[in-house]
């Protein structure tokens, strides 16, 4: 057996700030520091911080008056940041700056009074988040088949902005679909909607050509890690989301002497050493060295809030 690894793959630049203003508000403020939803979608992760104080809660009034709580990377409505301010909590923003952009261009449309229609997955924490960052009704557009069932005029203005997690093909059609209906209609260009979203299709798409199967190592609930599977999928291997080694089953690497690895953008790399790791301890022979595919490398930082920053 093979295992091929996609490059780039795993934490992008939004996770690592999200994680690291955690872990700073944790040196600053001490133990506890409580967690708006999970800071990123990775049990492992959140495991890790609850280690170390962090306590995770769904609920701002399940956070003590005038305690520290930190908005998670996926962004949150105008009405949870107006509650914790109406509560006297101390709150810190790690919403990833790619989904801030995507409620700038929100809130750009709204003003110029287009009707404002939302690509993305109801009930995702980003889209929650967005859809509360504008006053005005937001449409939300999930597949192709929604966009004829918009009770809007062709000639309408209006204007739509994405979730940054989705699969790229799907959105490219959406965007097209609404092209078609809505000719004026006008919105942000797939390939500016998040560098690593792009980056992580285009690499497994890549690894998908080499090998017998896919498998993309990230959480259930997280969006990014499902369409990396998607994508692998849709590339004619099949592919399978893995949380971590222990849910690898044997059973999948019969007939698959190449195995392509890799992870979704909220999952530390230690996961995907261990599912290689787990690999070489299923197969009865030695594996072939491991190798990595190249690809983009990947240079994108952010800088933490102010008041975390290192002196």
């Amino acid at each position: 057996m093979q295992v091929i690894l996609a490059q780039p793959r795993g934490f992008c630049a939004g996770v690592t700030r999200a994680i690291d203003i955690v872990d700073r508000a944790l040196a600053i403020h001490g133990a506890p520091v409580h967690v708006f939803h999970e800071i990123v979608h990775n049990q492992w992760v959140v495991d890790d911080l609850r280690t170390r104080g962090a306590v995770f809660v769904d609920a701002l009034d399940d956070v003590p008056a005038n305690a520290v709580v930190v908005f998670s990377a996926h962004g949150v409505s105008r009405q949870v940041v107006a509650h914790a301010k109406a509560r006297g909590l101390h709150a810190i923003d790690a919403t990833c700056p790619l989904v801030s952009k995507v409620h700038q261009q929100a809130q750009r449309f709204v003003r110029q009074g287009r009707t404002l229609l939302m690509i993305g997955h109801a009930g995702h924490e980003e889209v929650v988040g967005t859809v509360g960052q504008v006053d005005a009704p937001v449409h939300l557009v999930s597949h192709t088949a929604d966009v004829d069932t918009l009770d809007l005029p062709g000639d309408a203005p209006v204007a739509y902005v994405t979730q940054t997690t989705l699969s790229l093909d799907d959105t490219r059609e959406i965007i097209a679909a609404l092209h078609a209906r809505f000719p004026g209609i006008v919105g942000p260009e797939v390939d500016g909607i998040c560098y690593a979203t792009q980056n992580r299709q285009v690499a497994v798409r890549a690894l998908a050509a080499r090998v017998d199967l896919v498998l993309v190592v990230g959480a259930r609930n997280s969006s990014n890690s499902n369409r990396l599977r998607e994508v692998a999928e849709r590339s004619g291997v099949p592919a399978r989301l893995v949380q971590d080694e222990h849910e690898i089953d044997p059973a999948w690497l019969r007939g698959a002497p190449r195995v392509g690895v890799t992870s979704g953008a909220s999952t530390p790399e230690l996961l995907v050493q261990r599912v290689v790791a787990a690999l070489a301890a299923l197969h009865p022979d030695p594996l072939t060295p491991v190798v990595q595919l190249p690809g983009v490398r990947e240079e994108v930082s952010f800088r933490l809030p102010a008041e975390l920053a290192l002196p």
